[in-house]
């Protein structure tokens, strides 16, 4: 896949002399692998001055922070829709892909420790109020392409410890990223049950290969008639994976959710050939976040 980053650049409950919110700009490495050690992922910050918020300032600090790094990405992930117009212009003059997504894991982290530790410390902070910037239009649950459709499905749960060895699984298309610093930025307990979904199919390559380029952001139980497992991708794209028939998957769908809250909203979706296989040809680790 190639070097990944997760940008953000907004205004922060700061303010300046005149009384006007600073901006900023953050960049972070999005880890693809679950054994890379969060110290070792490039980040970058910095503030942007109301009057200057403009794709000229954005491409021209994003050329700093790909100069301060070891490689330039191939593809920056950003979560908030407004900014759109000014990130994909500041990246398509870098020659760098930038698309809306909610696999933001990372970025996520980095936003909520600075939150509590970085900006109450600026001179000008104002505290937290809620941001409309990141609420998301939902959109209608779509069906699976047909020849993406899997034949049999199954809840499943995996402890947090076995992910340990996940980079000597058998995998197509994967993206994972380390089990440190989740719920309260503590570490996951082994123990931890974390749950998730594997499909299987014939097709199994041809639609693990579909997964991976629709932005996989979450797997999520909805309740209402009729009860679906659905699985939410870019930035606010909703697809069916299965429809919920009878009281004993329904009672199975209500521990995966369960589950989900227990592990800090951590899950994954598998794709295999078959329940034999002992190889995945995609495997995605998750997480539910409330951007804000």
């Amino acid at each position: 896949m190639g070097t990944v980053w997760e940008l953000d650049f907004y205004s922060r409950p700061i303010l300046d002399e005149q009384q006007k919110k600073i901006w900023e700009l953050l960049v972070c490495e999005s880890p693809l692998d679950i054994r890379t050690k969060p110290e070792s992922l490039f980040r970058y910050a910095e503030f942007c001055p109301n009057s200057t918020v403009n794709s000229i300032w954005l491409r021209t600090t994003l050329e700093e922070a790909i100069a301060r790094a070891a490689e330039p990405p191939q593809k920056i992930r950003f979560f908030r829709r407004p900014m759109t117009k000014m990130i994909v212009k500041a990246c398509d003059e870098l020659g760098i892909s930038a698309q809306l997504s909610r696999r933001t894991f990372t970025l996520y982290r980095w936003l909520q420790e600075r939150m509590q530790d970085v900006y109450p410390q600026q001179p000008g902070y104002q505290g937290v109020a809620p941001n409309p910037s990141v609420q998301y239009q939902p959109q209608p649950p779509q069906p699976l392409p047909d020849a993406l459709v899997g034949q049999k499905w199954a809840f499943v749960t995996l402890s947090a410890e076995a992910f340990e060895e996940m980079h000597e699984w058998d995998i197509g298309f994967r993206e994972a990223f380390p089990l440190i610093g989740l719920g309260d930025f503590a570490p996951l307990p082994p123990e931890t049950q974390i749950p998730g979904v594997v499909i299987f199919s014939p097709r199994a390559v041809p639609m693990a290969g579909w997964m991976s380029g629709i932005e996989p952001a979450f797997l999520k139980f909805n309740r209402n008639t009729p009860p679906r497992l659905l699985l939410e991708t870019g930035e606010s794209n909703s697809w069916i994976l299965a429809s919920i028939k009878d009281s004993k998957t329904l009672t199975e769908a209500e521990n995966f959710e369960d589950a989900k809250r227990k592990a800090g909203m951590l899950h994954f979706l598998a794709i295999q050939s078959d329940p034999q296989s002992e190889s995945f040809a995609g495997f995605w680790l998750m997480q539910e976040l409330p951007l804000s």
